[in-house]
């Protein structure tokens, strides 16, 4: 395994990362904890989620993972939607309870995908939760994610600056369709190695819609894919594994890799432009297919649902 920083933190974590979105999707249980714990033993540390991944199972089932000594060598990450102070703090503590620890390492703002979200956030107190949670021990770093447009990862960031915030971390879609079509990869991943918060790159095969296109295409192999990502400036590569057979495809794209220079980037990006220019593969930008919290505005804090 190889491992960078996570920006100005001062952790060191891998830079695989096992996608909470996929563990929960197994039939069995037990083949969620024996995925996670397998990739733990293999060196992953980075372990994402978020409080409404089938329904709370997903940490449930990390939970259950964590036990027996493993809580101890991860970073664990999970992500809340409440906006109002009430709604975050209440989706923290059932994180916590969910996932049977005592703190958990990174909580993030889900879903940061319309416009009014930073508005929300630092205007009807879940920032405040988050602060009060961070004091008391129960996290110890803070971020934000989102997979819609780069220019509300953007304004966020401007209204924490306005609010005198530093985020810990970003989270956001980055692969090789990205660089075409509102890319986070172009507009936001400079400021954030330039303010050094750490950028946590997700979808690196598109959900699976751009690694399904590619691979009709002949265009690349899905290693070749994590290998794109790999080579930007990012702390974690987080992928969806679903399976044993999904694991050890992430973890040879590990083992196997060496840096792309920029014109091997470029030239691999070149080879799905006409595919990519209009979005129409990654739809977790140009659908609401992605878009849990629209669906369940209750999530928020929202008094009408």
């Amino acid at each position: 395994m190889l491992y960078r920083k996570l920006g100005g933190t001062g952790v060191e974590v891998s830079l695989v990362g096992i996608g909470g979105s996929h563990i929960g999707q197994q039939k069995d249980p037990e083949e969620s904890i024996r995925i996670i714990r397998t990739g733990i033993d293999r060196g992953i540390t980075f372990l994402d989620n978020s409080w409404d991944y089938h329904d709370g199972e997903s940490e449930r089932r990390m939970g259950r993972a964590l036990k027996d000594g493993y809580r101890d060598k991860v970073f664990l990450m999970t992500k809340i939607d409440g906006r109002t102070r009430k709604s975050a703090a209440k989706q923290i503590d059932e994180s916590l309870e969910r996932l049977k620890v005592e703190h958990i390492d990174l909580m993030q703002f889900h879903e940061i995908i319309q416009v009014d979200a930073p508005d929300r956030i630092f205007n009807e107190g879940a920032w405040e939760a988050m602060q009060a949670a961070q004091k008391s021990g129960k996290i110890r770093f803070i971020g934000f994610t989102g997979h819609k447009d780069p220019m509300v990862h953007l304004r966020m960031l401007d209204v924490a600056h306005d609010h005198g915030v530093h985020f810990d971390t970003v989270q956001m879609p980055v692969n090789v369709m990205d660089a075409h079509f509102r890319s986070f990869t172009h507009q936001v991943l400079p400021r954030l190695v330039k303010e050094n918060i750490a950028p946590l790159a997700m979808k690196p095969l598109g959900s699976p819609y751009i690694v399904e296109e590619v691979l009709r295409s002949g265009v690349a192999k899905p290693i070749e894919l994590l290998h794109y990502v790999m080579s930007l400036p990012v702390s974690v590569v987080i992928t969806g594994i679903d399976s044993m057979k999904i694991l050890d495809q992430a973890l040879e794209a590990v083992r196997t890799f060496k840096p792309l220079d920029q014109n091997d980037r470029e030239a691999l990006a070149a080879r799905v432009k006409d595919a990519a220019r209009r979005g129409k593969f990654e739809r977790y930008k140009t659908t609401s297919i992605f878009d849990a919290t629209a669906k369940n505005p209750s999530w928020l804090g929202d008094s009408k649902a």
